[in-house]
C-alpha cells in the first residue's frame, strides 16, 4: 500500500492503483463518462476526469497512484477543462429529458449538477444527427442523438462476447456506435443480452419489442 493526498485528504491504495476508481472508491467524486473498472487500458474518451498533479492537468482514468502523490481535483484549470468538455457533450446531445427513460437516473443530469452547468446552454450551437435513430440492429434501437460516444457498450459487448458486435463508426462530429457484425450470424441470443443496455449512462441503446 502507498499514501497519497487527494484534496488534502491522505488517502491509502494500492501502488500502481487507477487514480480515478481509487478517488471514486474513496467518496471523492470526479465526473466521469466513459471509465469502466475493468482492468483494460481507460478509453480516456470523455475528458471530463481531469485531476491536476503538481500543476498540470492530467486524465485521471489514465493516471496509476504511486507513493507520495498530490492530487487535486477542485480547481479553476480543472473546472474549466470539464465544464469545456461537458458543453462539447451538450452540442451534440439532444435534451429532452421529460422524455427520456434516463431522466433522473442520466449520469449527465448528475454530471451537470455536479459542475452547476445546466443541460440548455445559453448561446450553444447544437448539431444533432439526422436520421438521429437507428433502427438497423435486430434486436436494439441506438438513439444517436442521446449517445455520449462513451464506448462503454462497445467494451461490455467485447468482454461477455469475445468480440464486440458494435463499434465506432464515421468520425468527427458524425461519429456515431453502429453494428460491426449482423448477430443473426451468430448463435448467440441477441435478444436476451442486455449488457450494453445496462451500461449505457443515458439510455442511448433499447431493446427492440421483436
Amino acid at each position: 500500500m502507498v499514501k497519497i493526498l487527494v484534496d488534502n485528504k491522505h488517502i491509502e491504495a494500492e501502488d500502481g492503483a487507477n487514480l480515478l476508481q481509487t478517488c471514486l472508491d474513496n467518496d471523492i467524486y470526479i465526473p466521469n463518462l466513459c471509465y469502466l473498472n475493468d482492468g483494460q487500458i481507460p478509453f480516456a474518451g470523455c475528458r471530463l476526469c481531469y485531476v491536476q498533479i503538481n500543476g498540470k492537468p492530467v486524465a485521471s482514468c489514465t493516471q496509476k497512484v504511486a507513493e507520495g502523490l498530490e492530487v487535486q481535483t477542485d480547481t479553476p484549470e480543472v473546472r474549466s477543462l470539464q465544464k469545456a468538455a461537458f458543453r462539447l457533450l451538450l452540442s451534440v446531445h439532444d435534451i429532452k429529458c421529460k422524455e427520456c427513460p434516463a431522466n433522473k437516473r442520466c449520469e449527465l443530469q448528475r454530471i451537470g449538477k455536479f459542475l452547476k452547468v445546466g443541460l440548455k446552454v445559453k448561446g450553444l450551437e447544437v448539431r444533432l444527427k439526422d436520421p438521429g435513430l437507428d433502427s438497423g440492429h435486430p434486436y436494439l434501437l441506438i438513439d444517436q442523438n442521446r449517445c455520449v460516444l462513451c464506448g462503454k457498450c462497445v467494451r461490455v459487448c467485447q468482454k461477455k462476447h469475445g468480440h464486440s458486435y458494435l463499434t465506432f463508426a464515421k468520425r468527427g462530429f458524425e461519429t456515431v456506435i453502429s453494428a460491426y457484425r449482423q448477430p443473426e450470424e451468430s448463435p448467440l441470443n441477441f435478444s436476451e443480452c442486455t449488457a450494453c443496455i445496462d451500461i449505457c449512462p443515458v439510455r442511448a441503446l433499447l431493446l427492440k419489442d421483436v
